[in-house]
């Protein structure tokens, strides 16, 4: 017998029906899952009553969730229910359409129950701030501990100027630099790899997730691919998603895609990160003030003594843009498409009076 709860399972509630077993998804490859339960691993899918009463794909199941399974020892296993979510990462679906021509958007998880998330950013030429800050604010929102890795610290020409960066920016995050090649500053990583404990790897292909797997896994379990030479960026080796049992009992969640995440409902998420910059607020003297050039403006006296710098105000307002677009995309896409066609059908009516083109 398994002990579940070496896989993270904490029993808060009963079964809905007493014949069902609690089980925790390792690996999801299209519709069919694989499980890991008291008796073992086995394989299952969704339960006709399932698939009928789900309204949203965000009640779905994906890797790391707790499920109620209606388990066979010679068939088929059968997923019945989710157990509720501790944290989740999930990016807007647009029921296989682009997104100006989508009718609805909908959430889609696609990593449950996790503790930490390795946001991980290489230190070669594709290394970026900004980008980390986003990870960052994706690892907030998703109810799990952000922790900043840089990879490849053994062929970097520089270590400590790009982690005192990400230190500036993101204050309050832990920042490590490692290499998964010569096993540098790995044992650091240890106190978030405890037993029970699950990690999600967080970050734009290329940057190492696949060695830092292995590293961790003390065996070859990922395909690693090169990087291009033109921009320092990788391809996608990770093809489905899926949990690993590390050898010191911690999880880890390696799933193709988190780095296309898209910040929904996140704009809490973006003031946890800017704690200080929206504290400024309130000293202003006006309530509606935009921060601008009106007098009293908090944020503009911040500036000019530099208590506030003008890259945190700057990277500040980025999220929030990127939070309010990602809320909003498809309906913003759909204004701009329509915009577009408004203009060229107006160019076209111009043309034909033989007046100017608008631009």
């Amino acid at each position: 017998m398994i002990d579940l709860r070496l896989y993270g399972y904490i029993e808060t509630e009963a079964p809905p029906v007493p014949s069902l077993l609690p089980a925790r998804i390792t690996e999801q490859q299209r519709d069919q899952y694989t499980v890991i339960t008291t008796h073992g691993e086995c394989a299952a899918i969704l339960k006709g009553a399932f698939l009928h009463n789900t309204k949203t794909h965000a009640d779905y199941p994906s890797v790391g969730d707790f499920v109620w399974l209606d388990y066979s020892t010679n068939g088929m296993s059968r997923i019945v229910s989710l157990v509720p979510r501790r944290s989740k990462f999930a990016r807007a679906d647009y029921g296989g359409r682009a997104a100006e021509y989508a009718k609805t958007v909908q959430e889609q998880v696609v990593a449950a129950n996790f503790d930490a998330v390795f946001v991980l950013s290489s230190l070669n030429r594709d290394f970026n701030v900004n980008r980390i800050l986003r990870y960052i604010t994706q690892a907030r929102h998703s109810g799990a501990q952000p922790v900043v890795v840089l990879t490849k610290a053994d062929v970097a020409a520089e270590i400590d100027i790009p982690m005192q960066e990400v230190r500036t920016a993101a204050p309050d995050v832990p920042v490590y630099a490692v290499s998964s090649h010569t096993g540098c500053g790995l044992d650091a990583l240890e106190i978030y790899l405890r037993p029970g404990r699950t990690v999600v790897f967080l970050g734009m292909s290329g940057v190492g997730k696949s060695s830092l797997l292995n590293a961790l896994m003390q065996k070859e379990v990922a395909a690693v691919s090169g990087i291009r030479e033109d921009d320092a960026r990788g391809r996608h080796t990770t093809t489905y998603r899926a949990l690993f049992m590390l050898p010191s009992g911690a999880m880890v969640i390696d799933t193709p895609g988190m780095r296309e995440l898209g910040l929904i409902d996140a704009e809490e998420s973006v003031s946890a990160g800017f704690a200080d910059v929206e504290a400024l607020f309130v000293a202003c003297r006006f309530n509606d003030c935009r921060h601008r050039t009106e007098p009293g403006c908090a944020i503009q006296a911040a500036l000019a003594d530099g208590t506030l710098s003008q890259e945190r105000w700057q990277r500040y307002h980025a999220q929030k843009r990127e939070t309010k677009f990602a809320d909003d995309k498809a309906e913003y896409l759909r204004e701009k498409t329509a915009w577009h066609k408004d203009i060229a059908l107006w160019n076209k009516q111009r043309r034909k009076n033989g007046g100017p083109r608008k631009r």
